[in-house]
């Protein structure tokens, strides 16, 4: 652990008193302690913790039919229609809290049913599903901890309103060939709700993009700063008896300018919603919370990555989940 880092002070105390005792061992030699002396030690101090709250989680979900845009199918007359594609994902997911704010880092590896064949700049690899990589980092820096105050506060309403920052990263193996790289910076509204969390996040995005509609020799497309707003929660249902809560996002884009081959089509404000309904199955089963649990929701997801329904076939998602996961700490 980096448990050294905040208060280097504290480990050399910890370690002089860990000094202490071994010297007073060597020090008496071959000589034993009488057996009706009381033989005292200077306890020993852990290292203090870096985070207040830390949690890491791995979980399996199954989601479709998940939309590509572009993705399609032929029909004999002419016509294209949307392909639907399933998808088998693996997130990897660590949150944790520390003096002065949080941070969360999560990883997707998505892998697509060959209806969303893998593929490079040449071609498809047909009967090969593609494997796509997303990161997810979000920080959040509370101003009423960093200098002891309420004021970054609305009683009753919002307990604490932060700086947020973050990145999002992906990349596909896909004769599209997409990698994405996007900031966002603003602020974090966290609200006072009794039990769980519920976040608004109100930012600037921006994001650089290499995909198969630009032209030139890095295929690279710079999309303009637009405001963007991400509510995440998890709420306990209390009135259900069970161990069961409510846990999802909104995110919502707006316009960020142009997309195409000469980058002509106008991108829409691109709108991403999953709920999901959690059951904690170690309380429930073990009375071991917050270690296993299932869970199943659904995913919409409103021109996708701002796709125009317009230009570009399949940018509209409706995917059922399910999946599994397990907290390792």
């Amino acid at each position: 652990m980096l448990t050294w880092v905040a208060r280097p002070g504290l480990l050399l105390l910890a370690c002089l008193a860990q000094g202490f005792v071994g010297a007073a061992s060597a020090g008496e030699g071959d000589v034993a302690p009488p057996r009706d002396r009381a033989v005292s030690a200077i306890p020993v101090v852990p290292p203090p913790s870096l985070f207040s709250f830390s949690d890491t989680i791995i979980s399996y979900r199954f989601q479709g039919p998940s939309a590509e845009p572009g993705i399609g199918i032929e029909r004999a007359d002419g016509r294209r229609e949307p392909r639907e594609v399933p998808k088998n994902v693996i997130n990897l997911l660590h949150a944790n809290a520390w003096d002065y704010g949080t941070n969360l880092l999560s990883l997707d590896i998505l892998r697509s049913g060959s209806q969303d064949p893998a593929g490079d700049k040449f071609g498809n690899f047909e009967g090969v599903g593609a494997t796509e990589a997303y990161l997810i980092y979000r920080g959040v820096l509370s101003p009423n901890k960093i200098f002891d105050t309420t004021i970054f506060s609305i009683p009753g309403v919002v307990k604490d309103i932060g700086l947020s920052f973050g990145a999002d990263i992906n990349t596909k193996d896909t004769k599209f060939d997409s990698e994405k790289r996007a900031g966002t910076f603003g602020l974090n509204f966290a609200f006072d709700v009794p039990a769980g969390y519920l976040n608004l996040k109100v930012q600037g995005y921006k994001e650089f993009s290499r995909n198969g509609f630009a032209v030139g020799r890095f295929r690279s497309v710079e999309f303009l700063m637009t405001p963007e707003f991400e509510l995440t929660y998890a709420l306990p249902l209390t009135f259900t008896g069970l161990p069961l809560s409510l846990a999802g996002f909104n995110t919502i884009i707006l316009p960020k300018g142009r997309y195409g081959t000469t980058n002509q089509n106008e991108t829409q404000m691109e709108f991403v919603s999953q709920t999901n309904l959690v059951l904690d199955v170690g309380a429930l089963v073990s009375g071991t919370p917050n270690r296993f649990e299932v869970f199943a929701g659904f995913q919409y997801w409103h021109n996708k990555f701002g796709a125009d329904p317009r230009r570009t076939i399949n940018t509209e998602e409706k995917a059922l989940i399910a999946g599994v996961s397990y907290h390792l700490r």
